[in-house]
């Protein structure tokens, strides 16, 4: 019985270590992965489509550049961004634009209208196509922020050319 008992926590502990030699690689892969899907797309959306910009209030300071600048600019990103982020290029930087473009589509376009209790504010937190009935809907967006957030503090990880990068850097160095 007990060389069962052994034997079993044995085998969790080599799955685990086994897990954890690829943590360092696979979730950030998987993670800038998807982000880049999703804001490449949104990016492309925005490259052929017509400018709506210009009927939204933006957050100050954003409401001082002309609308044509904020379409360019938010296109620009999602963009270039999706593809930084699909090889691990400057991550951290275009994990921070991409978390400040995000921020200001809560803003400008996913935060209720008008909201006076929690109550009224989580009913936002929902996942619609439009924000027609004014509760918002911030829930993909703030989804989008969580997962950044290992990006941020963790960096692109094992399998990215930042990483690579960084081990020539320090190999001349």
């Amino acid at each position: 019985m007990i060389n069962l008992v052994t034997s079993a926590k044995n085998l969790v502990n080599a799955t685990f270590n086994g897990l954890n030699a690829f943590s360092d690689s696979i979730p950030p892969l998987f993670l800038r992965l998807i982000l880049a899907w999703e804001f490449g797309e949104a990016g492309f959306e925005k490259l052929h489509g017509t400018n709506w910009f210009a009927d939204i209030a933006f957050p100050f300071p954003f409401n001082l550049l002309p609308p044509d600048i904020s379409w360019g600019m938010a296109t620009f990103f999602e963009i270039v961004g999706a593809f930084a982020l699909a090889f691990g290029v400057a991550t951290r930087f275009f994990t921070v634009s991409l978390l400040i473009l995000t921020v200001v589509a809560i803003a400008s376009v996913h935060w209720p209208e008008h909201w006076s209790n929690l109550s009224e504010l989580l009913k936002g937190y929902r996942i619609v196509d439009e924000n027609q009935d004014g509760f918002g809907n911030y829930k993909l967006p703030l989804i989008y922020m969580v997962m950044f957030l290992p990006l941020l503090f963790g960096g692109a990880g094992k399998l990215s050319v930042d990483y690579w990068l960084k081990k020539y850097v320090d190999k001349i160095a």
